[in-house]
């Protein structure tokens, strides 16, 4: 197969969350043709800065950069050159199959592989646990905030879920809001409102959902979803930034290099 130009490398992100969005803002904003696919009711906590909210909302522009979503993947080309991401509601990524991509990230961050094979695309990029550099994708990129973040693994997997949040202004479990019965929420606060611990952020069937720490609310859930008890369904940071609410994160800006670097060191030859 020819190598193709920079310029004309097409990326099917899978996923439109806080983390994918990161990757799609990033490689984007690097000039590369960025499609993405998503579920049909998402379930983004940081709400503020997914492209996910398109599935809902129509668009959602994040830093500047605006996904829209499409009900026809014919109108995908019409999209870019309107400087915008394209974004379907495509669970299984059945989109690769007309498109053919370039580039596939898988970016869901289901801790396992749900289909993803390394045939699916010239580069297939995998992010997080669940996946074998070599035999399921070709590139997996360390996510566990640490020493290896966004580190590029060629052979091998990344680090097991440890099932623990990473820490975030000196706070892992604590900082994490979580339903307290299953049913519909209904949050109280917005995302960047300011919370005490105790505070009710939201309730579920009228049993309240209250904050562990203060600081800023940087996500929650949006109104009327149905959740099981324990699922996580907010987050307050301790360090109190409103403005970082609605930024991209340090991991997913960090992790949106890597997969850059990804895709430069294979075509850029």
């Amino acid at each position: 197969m020819e190598q193709p130009t920079l310029r004309d490398i097409a990326v099917l992100v899978r996923g439109a969350g806080d983390i994918a969005t990161g990757v799609a803002h990033r490689l984007f904003c690097s000039g590369f043709r960025v499609c993405m696919t998503e579920i049909p009711e998402p379930l983004a906590i940081r709400r503020a800065v997914c492209f996910s909210e398109a599935v809902y909302e129509g668009e959602k522009t994040v830093e500047g950069v605006t996904a829209k979503r499409l009900v026809d993947a014919e109108a995908i080309t019409a999209t870019w050159k309107k400087g915008r991401i394209p974004l379907l509601v495509d669970p299984q990524a059945e989109l690769r199959k007309t498109m053919r991509p370039h580039v596939i990230v898988d970016a869901i961050m289901a801790k396992k592989n749900l289909g993803t094979t390394l045939s699916d695309a010239s580069l297939v990029i995998a992010l997080g646990p669940g996946f074998l550099a070599g035999t399921d994708v070709h590139l997996v990129i360390e996510t566990n905030r640490g020493h290896d973040l966004g580190r590029l693994i060629r052979e091998g997997a990344a680090e097991p879920d440890t099932g623990v949040p990473g820490v975030v202004g000196g706070y892992a479990e604590k900082r994490v809001l979580r339903a307290p019965e299953a049913g519909r929420f209904d949050p109280f606060r917005e995302i960047g409102d300011v919370v005490e611990a105790g505070d009710v952020v939201a309730d579920v069937n009228g049993v309240p959902m209250r904050a562990r720490i203060s600081g800023v609310l940087r996500g929650v859930l949006r109104e009327g979803t149905m959740v099981h008890k324990g699922m996580k369904s907010g987050d307050v940071d301790a360090r109190g930034n409103r403005e970082a609410c609605f930024t991209i994160s340090d991991k997913a800006r960090a992790i949106g290099g890597s997969v850059l670097e990804g895709i430069l060191a294979t075509f850029n030859r």
